[in-house]
């Protein structure tokens, strides 16, 4: 006879089609990889689109305020090694009993420049970022009052401060 039907729990179902939507999804990553720059201008269009609805609802700045500190906090990560060359020195010197000796040349060896945050993984993060601030500019539960220019003010010092 027939072989009998696999019974599916509405969890089973659930949970197939979350994999296949995953699946699509890192499928379409995947294929995106090569191309940066289209990345990156549809990433740039997104955000602009995201600043013009908030210039013309004139709202939402506490998300527009958060945004920027996230991108700033990714972009500083981006910019900075994964591996610290003078934390990397000074351990070598506590291992060696010279806290105080000067580094010298013979000893280094060549090290590429990692990033701390790969230029995919700031995109991605990036743009989900960017995705998730123009949806809560949609919801008026997100649109705390505020006075924009001290929130301005703030975010140039703040980037001032973790750009030295």
């Amino acid at each position: 006879m027939d072989a009998p039907e696999e019974q599916t729990s509405p969890f089973g179902t659930v949970t197939a089609q979350t994999s296949k939507l995953q699946r699509q999804y890192q499928a379409l990553l995947d294929q995106s990889t090569p191309h940066v720059l289209y990345r990156w201008i549809g990433t740039g269009v997104f955000l602009v689109l995201f600043f013009l609805r908030v210039f013309f609802a004139q709202g939402w700045y506490i998300v527009a305020y958060a945004l920027g500190i996230y991108l700033l906090n990714l972009f500083l990560a981006f910019l900075q090694p994964k591996f610290d060359p003078s934390n990397e020195a000074v351990d070598n010197d506590m291992e060696d009993g010279a806290i105080g000796s000067l580094p010298t040349k013979q000893d280094e060896e060549f090290r590429p420049f990692i990033r701390r945050l790969p230029e995919f993984k700031f995109w991605h993060s990036a743009t989900r970022a960017i995705t998730i601030s123009f949806v809560c500019s949609w919801f008026e539960i997100f649109n705390v009052p505020v006075f924009w220019p001290v929130l301005v003010m703030y975010w140039i010092m703040l980037f001032v401060l973790t750009s030295r």
